[in-house]
């Protein structure tokens, strides 16, 4: 029976839009809540501003990583369709250059040349899509499958913020904003880690000390251009 290893790189894809997403989501909202708040804003201002929010950044990001990741598709497609086209016009040559590559990863020249030409018995164009362009099923980029792990993050991170605001007193929002929020992100701080595989410790400082250094800037600006006397 084969055995099939889990690697943590293998959600290294969508881990990375669905940490993004949901960071930004918290951060964000949450920093625009306090600065509105800050400002003097009524209640019923303050959920609006954090609906609207919520539904511009989720969309904002969907946008932004489709684009991206669709652009790097884009380059991947036509790195492939030359290497397609090298390997039609003068195959001996991208035979050597695959023998080139095994032998700078520690193969003999003639078990280098042999595995070139096996695998590029098999499948040419896959051999030197993996060795010599470095792509490979595990990190192609799937603008689909990025956008909507984006947008649905954001919006989880998003929503915890707004539901604290709601909940919140009025006079008392930046306090439970700042006291929940924190929490919230060193909550996603650890997930990413224990996801990942990386360290929790260096994972949680990242997210926690970046969401309150916005905090502290937006809840700033709004009392200094806030409509309280």
């Amino acid at each position: 029976m084969a055995h099939h290893e889990l690697h943590f790189l293998q959600r290294s894809g969508w881990l990375r839009a669905a940490v993004l997403g949901a960071n930004d989501g918290i951060i964000s909202t949450a920093s625009l809540l306090m600065g509105v708040a800050a400002a003097g804003a009524t209640h019923q201002a303050l959920l609006m501003t954090g609906v609207a929010g919520l539904v511009a950044g989720a969309l904002s990001m969907a946008a932004g990583e489709y684009v991206s990741v669709s652009s790097q598709t884009d380059i991947e497609q036509a790195d492939l369709a030359r290497e397609a086209e090298e390997l039609k016009d003068n195959p001996e040559s991208e035979l050597r250059e695959l023998t080139g590559i095994y032998i700078q990863r520690g193969l003999t020249p003639a078990l280098a040349n042999q595995v070139a030409q096996a695998l590029s018995q098999h499948d040419s164009l896959a051999a030197h899509a993996r060795d010599e362009l470095g792509l490979h099923d595990i990190n192609q980029a799937q603008p689909l499958q990025a956008a909507l792990a984006s947008a649905l993050a954001f919006a989880s991170g998003a929503i915890l913020p707004l539901i604290t605001a709601w909940l919140a007193p009025h006079a008392q929002a930046q306090t439970w904003l700042t006291i929940s929020t924190l929490p919230f992100l060193a909550l996603l701080g650890i997930v990413a880690a224990r996801t990942g595989g990386a360290s929790m410790v260096k994972s949680v400082s990242r997210v926690v000390i970046w969401g309150a250094v916005a905090m502290a800037a937006t809840a700033l600006i709004g009392h200094w251009f806030g409509v309280n006397p």
